[in-house]
């Protein structure tokens, strides 16, 4: 009788398949399918006589179903295998699109004196679709000024001071930068003044989110949000193409961790006691 043992795998190494990290596959992970391309968000997963499937929706409202095969989806650009999250313990606390704990009843809160302000009306609708209940539940106003250089009139005529704090968000605020001095000539005791590197709040977030492999690069002197949609193959609708935008954010994990950090800073300076 022969023996089964056949001795080592003499399989060359690079015919062997590398084994994917397991990612559990919570609602509102956003992945792609490695086999179609498509990527969307997660939206349930059950078991199926065929085994487990994930549902997942694109940014267009559009769902579709996917067997979860090793190594079948990619999360940032890595090969993963989406497995069904654990069960969530009863009554866990359900959390708002910033991370933060939902507060099972909460009225929105009479609005505060203090503000936040941020350059343009596409930052307003981004913290509001992430920020939204916390600032509602907060009592904190975001009004936006529609650039930069109106910054020092805003501050000499919102008069702020310890009972009214003002919080500003500026795009591009990086050292030497019209943006920099701007806010160096504003910032004070009751004026905080933060930025994130982007040219433009669209970079802020995530190419994977967006189902794109990186944010092109523009040349100087083109505008820079026409150049972005002619540079991937968009209709050049600066509009249309931000709803296409905003509609991929459903989550503070669909943004980069230099916007999250600096919001979270206003908030906390706007909200924080006054000494």
């Amino acid at each position: 009788m022969r023996s089964r043992n056949y001795g080592p795998d003499l399989t060359p190494p690079w015919k062997k398949s590398t084994p994917a990290p397991e990612v559990a596959a919570e609602p509102d992970l956003v992945v792609e399918e490695v086999t179609t391309g498509f990527c969307g968000a997660v939206i349930r997963c059950e078991k199926t006589a065929q085994g487990p499937t994930v549902t997942l929706e694109d940014r267009f409202g559009k769902h579709r179903v996917f067997p979860m095969e090793p190594r079948g989806f990619l999360l940032e650009g890595r090969v993963v295998t989406l497995v069904r999250p654990s069960a969530q313990a009863p009554g866990a606390p359900r959390r708002t699109a910033s991370g933060s704990i939902a507060l099972p009843g909460a009225r929105a809160r009479v609005a505060r004196a203090g503000r936040i302000y941020v350059e343009g009306r596409h930052d307003a609708e981004l913290v509001e679709r992430v920020w939204g209940d916390d600032l509602r539940v907060e009592g904190v106003v975001v009004e936006y000024l529609e650039g930069v250089d109106d910054l020092p009139a805003v501050v000499r005529s919102f008069a702020p001071g310890p009972d009214a704090r003002l919080g500003v968000l500026v795009d591009h605020l990086v050292p030497g930068s019209k943006e920099s001095r701007i806010a160096a000539a504003v910032t004070g005791e009751d004026v905080l003044v933060v930025g994130h590197p982007y040219i433009d709040v669209w970079e802020a977030v995530k190419p994977s989110s967006v189902g794109i492999a990186a944010w092109p690069r523009v040349p100087r002197g083109q505008d820079w949000k026409t150049g972005v949609c002619r540079a991937l193959g968009w209709p050049e609708n600066t509009g249309a193409a931000w709803q296409r935008i905003l509609g991929s954010v459903r989550s503070y994990k669909d943004l980069e961790p230099e916007l999250l950090g600096r919001v979270e800073e206003l908030i906390d300076f706007v909200t924080g006691p006054t000494g």
